[in-house]
Parts: structure tokens; C-alpha cells; sequence
């Protein structure tokens, strides 16, 4: 090989700044920095050394600096959003470095020339991004110029032009590049670099945010983040009594939590085997009836929930308060807490045989192991209701469901399927199967118990979590990871959640809680 050939071949490093690189970065500094202050002096440059050494990156090539990325860690409370970059920096001084603090802020990014459309700068934001999550800092946050915007100054503001660089209309050489690196614009600063006049000495406050950051780390108690769902596919029985049907869910939820679940989902209407009791009666009645036993099964649910350290939803079960009857879901959390949810939705069967009446509320609960949604069969099939809690912050949605046919199966299921993709949570169903041919409306059914998940890289290939077989009593356990669900919505192939047009559509709750 002739060494003319070797001395065209890149050997590109990246490795921490040595204040002996000064003069590289001088001559890159004041090459692109001629209208905007120039190049940092060699005292300057051996503060930010000094103050936090594994903060100033670089690349060379051949030994000799080509890019460089410089930051500090600061309490970003002390400065707020409308600070000025010489008082971040502390006047070159640095002394406003804190080792105690929460944010790593970019005080700058630099590529020689001769080397732009080489993606260095892309190398050294992804070292930046590495080192704020391996110091577990909030976020980066870096005033960013806008050195394009001089050519439209005179036309339009610089929000206008910052909309125009986000839709692609305008191309800015700092600013498209951050966007394309998943940073945000939270805001326009004024007279932040007085001296960058490209900029007009406006910058945006740019962030990338975190998502593996965690806050005051506990030894224990700490948010889980790797939750096991216990779901049970419920064989229709006869059962003589509540206690009869007890014993039945006692083996369940003890099942589930020998697998050490920290949720154990039971179908909508689990205990309908009651109703052969009252079966010389009209079928309306005979629902009534059953719902004298609710308030005894959620009082024995919740108790098995603290003794064998499970979180149960109990399905649903009707209540009757005299003058309505409704279809309730009962969260009892293993603290001995208890919540409830109402089905929204009643189907035509469900109103005509029964005369049931649909709730009026709906709530994202917290649990020890995440947010969590639940919607009552028929509810799934209204997209509105995820999408509200989603809004909520609702981590797993779980769907207890009771369908006679394949066809009314298949609706909950695909319904359920897209609630998970369009909300970005896991969604958990089950029903039950068998059959009871002495209880009138509930003689047959169908069910597939199943976990989905978004569909995206991190998941797996169909979003199918795990699914149990047709049509037979069994369980499924699964563990689903919610550190995913943050990755998913902050950088995910497709952001269902944070994409939104909320400027020409919203969905709000008309009804007061």
C-alpha cells in the first residue's frame, strides 16, 4: 500500500478531551464559531477539565481532534429555562458544575468542516446520550443556535421558523441536526449568546430526555419494573354454594401466586355458576339474586389478595343497590385496599334479559406494580375509553370478558389487540369456557386468555405476549417489562401517543367525577 493511499485512510477514535488537544480545537472553533464568539481559551478549556473531565469528548482521525462534545452536570432548578449561556457556564469558569446534580447540559458541540457529512456528530451525541444514562441524569439540555435564521429575520419569528425547521420546510445546520437526534424544542430563549448574530442571539432550550433515569433509588420499594400477570381460564362448574366457589378461586389465585404473579385476572361473571340457585325464577330476578353475593365474594377475594400477596381483579360480578343494577369489576390490591370499576357499555342481550345499567366513570388505578386500567368486555370494544386512560398513564390494561360464540370472542380479542398498539400498554384478557346448561343466557362460551403488547422491536414479533389454548381451563403467567412501554413512547418506530394531531382533534370526559 502507498503512503500516499494510508495517509487517506480514517482511523476514527472517540475518547475524552486532554487539555494537549487545545490547538485542534481552537483552529475547528474558530473556523465555525467566527460569528458567534469564537473559540473557548486554553484557560477555559482546562476549567471544564478540571471541573468534570469525563464530560469533554472528542473523535480525531489520525491523531488529530476533529469533533468535539462538551458538557457539564448542573441543578437545573438553580437556573430555570430563561437562563443566559455565560451564566450556565459560569463565565468560562465552570464552577457551576455539580456533581450532585440531575442534568448533563451540553456546552458544545463542534465538527471540523473538512468532516461534516461523515456523521461524526451523530457518534458524539450517542457517547452524550451513553454517558447521561450510565451517570443516571435526568436529562441533556443544551441551548441550541439557530444560525439559519438570519436569512429570514426580517419575515417571520423565530417560532415560525422553528415550525418550519420541525416540518421540514427550512433546514437548519444546528437545529435539523438536534431534532434528528430526538431532541425536543421545550422553548425560544432570548438573548442567550449575545454575540451569535446568525442566531440573532436567539437558541432553543433543546432536551433529550432520559427514560432509564431513575429517581432516589430505594434498597427496597422501588417501582417494579419487570411484572408477572397471572391470568385464569375459568371452567363453568356447578357450585352448591359461595363456599364451593371459593374453594375453586383460592386454588387459582394460589396457583398464580406460587408463580410468584403480582396480578391474578379472573373472567366477567366468574361466578354465574350461583345462578343455577335461583333457576325457577325469571332471569332478571335471578341476576338480582346473585348479587346479594357480591359483597361477601369481594370481602373473601380481598383477604385471599393479602395472604397470598397478590393483587386480584375479580372479574365482575353484578351489584344491585335496589334500583339499579350494574356489572362491577373489583380490584383488591394485596395491601388489603379495594377499587372498583364499572362496565361503561352494556350489550343489547345484557339490557334486555337483565336489565342492566352502564356506569358512569372510569379510572386508572395504582397499584405496587404499575398504573392500571380495567375494562369490562364489551368496553374494550370502544377505543375512547383506552385512549383516556392511556392519558392516564395507565400501564396495563386488563379485560376480564364473558362471550358465547367465536365471532363475539373475536371481537374482544382484536379490539383488545389494537388498544395495546394505539395506546402503547399491555393489555391482558381472559373469559371462560365450558358450559352451564341449567343458567339461562350464560349456557355457553368461548375464550382465549391473552397478553398483547405494542408492536415494535422491542416486543415480540406478533405482540403476543402469551396466549393460552382454546377452550381449556388452564393459566397463563407472563412477565411483561414497563421499562419497554418508556422506551416505546419516547422512541419507538412509531409514537402513537406522543404523535397525535391534538391540534385538530381531543377526547374529553363530559360526564363529573
Amino acid at each position: 500500500m502507498s503512503k500516499n493511499k494510508e495517509e487517506l485512510e480514517h482511523r476514527l477514535r472517540l475518547r475524552n478531551i486532554k487539555l494537549s488537544d487545545y490547538d485542534d480545537i481552537h483552529a475547528i472553533m474558530t473556523s465555525i464559531y467566527k460569528n458567534a464568539g469564537g473559540s473557548w481559551t486554553k484557560e477555559e478549556l482546562k476549567n471544564q477539565l478540571r471541573a468534570f473531565p469525563e464530560g469533554q469528548i472528542c473523535i480525531e482521525d489520525n491523531g488529530k481532534v476533529v469533533a468535539g462534545a462538551l458538557s457539564i452536570i448542573v441543578d437545573y432548578n438553580q437556573f430555570g429555562d430563561n437562563h443566559t449561556y455565560d451564566e450556565i457556564t459560569g463565565y468560562g469558569k465552570f464552577d457551576t458544575h455539580n456533581e450532585e446534580g440531575d442534568t448533563l447540559y451540553g456546552t458544545d458541540v463542534f465538527v471540523d468542516k473538512e468532516y461534516r457529512g461523515m456523521r461524526i456528530g451523530r457518534r458524539l451525541y450517542d457517547a452524550r446520550k451513553e454517558l447521561c444514562e450510565n451517570l443516571n441524569l435526568r436529562s441533556i439540555i443544551a441551548g441550541g443556535r439557530i444560525p439559519g435564521y438570519t436569512k429570514y429575520a426580517d419575515e417571520i419569528t423565530p417560532r415560525k421558523y422553528i415550525d418550519l425547521v420541525k416540518n421540514k420546510e427550512i433546514f437548519d445546520p444546528v437545529l435539523s441536526f438536534q431534532i434528528a437526534n430526538e431532541f425536543h424544542v421545550r422553548k425560544v430563549i432570548t438573548k442567550y449568546l449575545p454575540e451569535d448574530t446568525d442566531s440573532r442571539a436567539y437558541a432553543t432550550l433543546l432536551e433529550w430526555i432520559n427514560i432509564y433515569y431513575e429517581k432516589d433509588e430505594k434498597l427496597i420499594g422501588n417501582k417494579k419494573s419487570i411484572v408477572r400477570l397471572g391470568l385464569v381460564q375459568w371452567k363453568m362448574r356447578r357450585f352448591s354454594n359461595v363456599d364451593d366457589l371459593m374453594q375453586q378461586v383460592e386454588f387459582f389465585v394460589d396457583t398464580v401466586s406460587g408463580y410468584k404473579s403480582d396480578f391474578c385476572l379472573l373472567p366477567e361473571f366468574f361466578n354465574a355458576p350461583l345462578l343455577a340457585e335461583f333457576n325457577d325464577m325469571d332471569a332478571s330476578e335471578a341476576i338480582r339474586n346473585l348479587a346479594d353475593y357480591t359483597s361477601e365474594i369481594v370481602s373473601r377475594m380481598s383477604d385471599l389478595a393479602v395472604s397470598y400477596n397478590v393483587n386480584i381483579i375479580g372479574g365482575s360480578m353484578p351489584e344491585y343497590d335496589g334500583k339499579k343494577l350494574r356489572n362491577v369489576s373489583y380490584l383488591c390490591r394485596r395491601d388489603g385496599t379495594q377499587a372498583k370499576q364499572y362496565k361503561l357499555h352494556i350489550t343489547p342481550d345484557e339490557a334486555s334479559y337483565w336489565g342492566l345499567q352502564g356506569g358512569n366513570g372510569i379510572n386508572v388505578f395504582d397499584t405496587d406494580a404499575g398504573r392500571i386500567g380495567i375494562l369490562i368486555c364489551y368496553d374494550v370494544e370502544f377505543p375512547e375509553l383506552g385512549r383516556i386512560l392511556a392519558e392516564q398513564e395507565m400501564d396495563i390494561l386488563f379485560v376480564p370478558f364473558w362471550t358465547d360464540t367465536k365471532n363475539a370472542f373475536l371481537r374482544v380479542n382484536t379490539c383488545a389487540r389494537s388498544r395495546a398498539i394505539e395506546n402503547e400498554c399491555y393489555v391482558a384478557i381472559t373469559g371462560s369456557v365450558g358450559n352451564l346448561p341449567k343458567v339461562e343466557n350464560m349456557d355457553i362460551q368461548y375464550s382465549q386468555a391473552a397478553i398483547f403488547s405494542p408492536s415494535d422491536f422491542s416486543f415480540p414479533h406478533d405482540a403476543i405476549v402469551a396466549q393460552a389454548s382454546e377452550n381449556e381451563e388452564t393459566i397463563i403467567v407472563a412477565d411483561v417489562d414497563l421499562d419497554l412501554l418508556t422506551k416505546q413512547r419516547k422512541a419507538g418506530s412509531v409514537r402513537n401517543l406522543e404523535q397525535r394531531r391534538l391540534d385538530l382533534y381531543s377526547i374529553q370526559w363530559k360526564q363529573k367525577k
